[in-house]
């Protein structure tokens, strides 16, 4: 099993409540940015507030990053910055119902992520957490450019259906 790229294991014993504040190194944004395919990952910070709750483990802060990604359209480089609200709930493995069973989830279940033993990686669920904050469609000043230039800026000459069009030879 490989090392995460942003790993910071926390033990769960001896934690009733602390605040934690989390910074990736230069060598944690690069590999970050290879992940989730950036031109850069500039920074990542994160401030969280743990709350053992038993073997429950509840995460909430916000997550900051600086990064540089791809113009969806243009190709051109574009710097985001990222905010994301966190809200997290590390549970122990084997924790909810038996295998096969139906299962109603609320919003709240969405954000479990189950760890064995008496650890569970902090690091791995804020890079996670990143990788979901990313926009894949961003778009950046040069993007009406590049679509004039492909002639993408008519929807009906460029949509689907004018595509479709255009292979039964109705252009």
């Amino acid at each position: 099993m490989s090392v995460p790229e942003f790993s910071r294991p926390v033990d769960r014993r001896g934690l009733p409540a602390t605040a934690v504040i989390i910074t990736a190194t230069p060598a944690e944004c690069a590999a970050l940015a290879a992940r989730f395919d950036l031109v850069a990952v500039k920074a990542l910070s994160a401030e969280i507030e743990l709350v053992a709750k038993g073997a429950e483990i509840a995460a909430s802060g916000t997550l900051r990053a600086s990064v540089i990604q791809s113009c969806a359209i243009s190709g051109e480089d574009l710097a985001q910055e990222i905010a994301e609200p966190v809200t997290l709930r590390f549970v122990p493995e084997g924790a909810g119902p038996p295998p096969g069973e139906d299962v109603e989830l609320s919003a709240e279940d969405c954000d479990e992520i189950p760890y064995a033993g008496t650890q569970f990686d902090l690091g791995e669920a804020l890079a996670q957490t990143l990788g979901l904050a990313i926009d894949p469609f961003a778009t950046g000043p040069g993007a009406e450019r590049a679509r004039a230039a492909a002639g993408l800026l008519d929807p009906e000459a460029s949509g689907p259906f004018a595509a479709l069009a255009r292979l039964k030879g109705g252009d």
